[in-house]
């Protein structure tokens, strides 16, 4: 199955999310990449937030298209039974015409910082768009917990958008520098199109705390829960998660696939007592 039609001189960008193709943030991320190049929008068929990069066994990989239009034209669309991580993989081999330029994750519902990055499908799907060689952008926005699942229509992505457009048509422009493989944009809540933003890094702090389920019987049922928490006066002043909550500025996180600590080989050996 293969998209045709496609302007051979223009970028080609592939869209998807982890919230599911009815997300008005994928829309709005769509209205926002609109004219930087031919877009083929490719998101997972139901909500897939925190499966980070998992390639579940139980998925089936099928793939159904999906009506989506911009301005009055119809953009490629298909949803896929699968994790974020798998519907890119779909999307890049099966449905694509011809090798994305860029793939786009977002606009999340909900912002992605500090160590629990590796949790979220948004960050997943630009992972596995990097590990095959495609450059990526990821864009969260700040949102209260009861929005994270609920797909609403009262979240105003106006100052994402605009952010999305702006990083996604200079990663077009110019290849992101070695080991940069993901540009990771998180939104504070209270943003405008002219709010600045500032080149963070990854805080090594969690950002949600884990709330172990309320239950007397272990046996019984219970997922566990989460609520944004952080202490200002251990933050990284340097980190994604200082620039969003406490400066309430635009956070832009350089990811790389290396996970390998940048920690002196000699140290490591040392403590190893070798």
């Amino acid at each position: 199955m293969v998209v045709s039609g496609h302007r051979m001189k223009s970028p080609l960008i592939l869209v998807t999310n982890d919230d599911g193709v009815e997300s008005p943030g994928l829309r709005s991320a769509v209205r926002a990449l609109w004219g930087l190049g031919d877009l083929l929008v490719v998101a997972p068929c139901h909500q897939w937030s925190g499966a980070g990069r998992c390639f579940p066994r139980t998925t089936t990989g099928a793939i159904e298209p999906h009506s989506l239009e911009v301005e009055g034209e119809p953009i490629p669309a298909f949803c896929v039974d699968g994790s974020p991580a798998q519907v890119v993989l779909h999307g890049i081999l099966e449905l694509a015409p011809r090798r994305p330029a860029l793939v786009v994750a977002g606009i999340n519902y909900g912002e992605n910082l500090g160590a629990d990055v590796t949790c979220s499908g948004t960050i997943g799907a630009a992972l596995e768009a990097a590990a095959n060689g495609v450059p990526a952008l990821a864009v969260s926005l700040q949102a209260p917990k009861e929005l994270h699942l609920n797909l609403s229509t009262q979240v105003d992505f106006t100052a994402a958008a605009h952010f999305t457009r702006f990083f996604a048509q200079r990663l077009l422009e110019a290849p992101l520098p070695p080991d940069v493989d993901v540009l990771k944009v998180d939104v504070p809540s209270s943003a405008t199109p002219e709010t600045p933003w500032r080149l963070t890094r990854q805080s090594r702090r969690t950002y949600y705390r884990a709330v172990p389920p309320n239950r007397e019987d272990l046996s019984q049922p219970g997922r566990m829960d989460y609520e944004a928490w952080w202490d200002p006066e251990d933050l990284e002043p340097d980190s994604d998660i200082y620039a969003v909550v406490v400066d309430r500025v635009v956070s832009v996180t350089p990811l790389s696939l290396d996970l390998t600590s940048r920690a002196d080989r000699r140290e490591i050996l040392r403590a190893l007592g070798i």
